[in-house]
């Protein structure tokens, strides 16, 4: 069981504590929504857990081993991090932006193991982009480009796969598709956490809501235990009305809120 742990974690950015304290367990089997407003830490986290950034206090454990203590090769097999709003900077095909993938295993595009074929034909088949091999990456779309640079951290295999806002640039159908995805990867045992904005789809696919405010973790469970109306207005100052469909929970933000010392009016 590939577990990762953040323990007293804490962050200083800027001269501001982006994380303080904070104390979280992502367990295979299950995937872990990050949820909160702006500036609330949510990439710092994502980024601490991934061991990218040195907290200023607390450890990040894997397995219960220290992630500061793994070499930057095991790492990278390990921990599979798929940044907010990466680029694509070449003119690469598709299939070997996805076989970089493939790099922590000592392996390069053009000399894949039969295995580590496998992995990136099944990354690309995971995001529905069978057909685009050949493909200029640049070429694609900014939704195309966003599925190729998650199928580049499928075909890693690592146990753990972070994500920061995977599907903010895709369309409705695409988002579905790639959170049935990342649904996926959390059945196979791998321990995946992504951040979203969308409530309603955090609401709808996460089997656990981690709520962040101010570098906090302010709340933590099942969507329905977390996303409720009491919660919204406290930690996004917003008035939102959550009911049950046949799909699930559905969160609407009816209105803003005022910041406090301000009249409603």
């Amino acid at each position: 069981m590939t577990e990762l742990k953040a323990r007293g974690l804490s962050v200083d950015l800027g001269g501001r504590h982006a994380l303080s304290g904070v104390d979280l367990t992502l367990r295979p089997g299950r995937l872990s929504v990050i949820v909160g407003p702006n500036g609330a830490g949510k990439t710092t986290l994502l980024r601490a857990l991934a061991g990218l950034l040195r907290p200023d206090a607390g450890q990040v454990t894997l397995g219960g081993q220290p992630v500061a203590r793994i070499t930057s090769a095991e790492r990278a097999r390990s921990i599979a991090y798929l940044p907010q709003g990466g680029s694509i900077a070449w003119p690469l095909p598709v299939s070997d932006v996805v076989a970089l993938g493939r790099l922590p295993h000592g392996e390069k595009p053009d000399s894949l193991s039969a295995p580590g074929q496998a992995a990136v034909n099944a990354a690309i088949h995971a995001v529905g982009l069978e057909g685009f091999g050949n493909r200029a990456a640049t070429e694609l779309s900014g939704g195309e480009r966003a599925r190729v640079l998650l199928a580049r951290a499928l075909a890693t295999q690592a146990p753990v796969l972070l994500a920061d806002e995977p599907v903010a640039a895709l369309d409705p159908r695409h988002q579905l598709i790639v959170l049935d995805v990342l649904r996926g990867q959390a059945r196979a045992d791998r321990t995946v956490a992504v951040i979203m904005h969308d409530l309603t789809l955090a609401a709808r696919f996460a089997d656990e809501i981690i709520l962040l405010n101010r570098g906090r973790i302010a709340a933590t469970g099942r969507p329905e235990t977390v996303l409720t109306e009491g919660e919204l207005a406290a930690h996004f100052g917003i008035q939102a009305h959550v009911s049950h469909d046949a799909g699930g929970l559905v969160v609407v933000a009816d209105r803003p809120l005022p910041e406090p010392g301000q009249n409603a009016g």
